[in-house]
């Protein structure tokens, strides 16, 4: 029991501190439309929409889907115009997706810690991260004409703590969560993406009422700071990829899960050294339904080490870490 209460306060101590992989030249990118999307008693929030490049809206050419990202940042720090994401944000629009770049409530950010003692503050941020995506969401269903949006096209993303953020939220909307009755009955995402995510659950093994959106997995094998596997103590469980693939997979869910062999938790920030596994699963899983299950383990020399990424986190972060 100890070692299991030691490893759960490791893995809930190191959200806070995710270490992406090599930052590669950003140019500027500026959104189509910046909105406000929700009034916190503490903070606006805002989101920026880049629409689909000229010519892949023409007749011919599949009507991609709406991509809501989460960025990563531990639930401490982090920003929806990051310049580090503006290489992935440009190719996902030239394959003619529509980017939608949200703010969240950041809420741990002044912690110094989290551990077992902590776990009311972790989920209360996992909360907080969902309701805003939520509100999001609703704010893009009411405006969906003006925005060019299909309701029934909307996938949702997130890296690191924004990839915990967006399985959490399926998770609650597929188990009728107070946190989701905000949103139209019978909404359902298109599907998630996911880098490097993990869900968190008090009333163990995961379990879903209705079945969970088509679900794209990527996490490195030896990722220590999000776990790839699992953290449980009691009831209480933090479910990472490798797990929620082998639940998927028990109950006939639409799903691939990439495993990154001998990777870490760079996977989190490899979004666009892995946009061609994200293009083949939105054509096949979610335009096509074709119910397509991958489960793969990837060995790419193209997507950058853990080892030094110290400039990819102060691109990210600043000098805070």
């Amino acid at each position: 029991m100890k070692k299991i209460l030691s490893a759960f306060i490791s893995t809930a101590a190191a959200i806070l501190f995710p270490d992406m992989a090599a930052a590669q030249g950003n140019s500027a990118l500026l959104p189509d439309g910046t909105y406000k999307f929700a009034q916190r008693d503490t903070c606006e929030l805002f989101l920026d929409v880049y629409n689909p490049a000229a010519g892949t809206l023409e007749d011919g050419h599949p009507q991609m889907p709406t991509v809501i990202f989460m960025f990563g940042g531990g639930f401490m720090s982090g920003e929806r115009n990051t310049p580090y994401y503006n290489r992935w944000f440009r190719e996902m629009t030239e394959n003619g997706c529509r980017i939608v770049s949200i703010d969240y409530r950041l809420g741990l950010k002044g912690a110094t810690k989290v551990g077992i003692g902590q776990v009311n503050e972790l989920e209360n941020a996992i909360t907080m991260a969902v309701e805003d995506l939520f509100s999001a969401t609703v704010f893009l269903l009411d405006n969906a004409e003006s925005l060019g949006i299909d309701p029934d096209n909307i996938v949702i993303s997130g890296s690191s703590a924004g990839a915990i953020s967006v399985l959490q939220a399926d998770y609650e909307l597929n188990n009728n969560s107070v946190l989701a009755s905000g949103l139209p009955e019978g909404f359902r995402y298109a599907g998630v993406i996911s880098f490097s995510g993990a869900i968190l659950s008090r009333s163990g093994l995961l379990e879903y009422m209705t079945e969970p959106s088509p679900t794209l997995l990527m996490h490195g094998t030896e990722d220590k700071l999000v776990t790839y596997k699992q953290i449980k103590f009691f009831n209480i469980g933090f479910f990472g990829s490798d797990r929620i693939a082998s639940r998927f997979e028990k109950f006939g869910y639409d799903y691939n899960i990439l495993r990154f062999a001998g990777h870490g938790h760079e996977i989190a920030g490899s979004m666009y050294e892995t946009i061609e596994y994200q293009m083949a699963f939105i054509k096949e899983n979610i335009l096509r339904k074709s119910r397509r299950i991958i489960d793969a383990t990837i060995y790419d020399p193209d997507i950058p080490s853990g080892e030094g990424t110290s400039q990819s986190r102060k691109e990210l972060y600043g000098n805070s870490r």
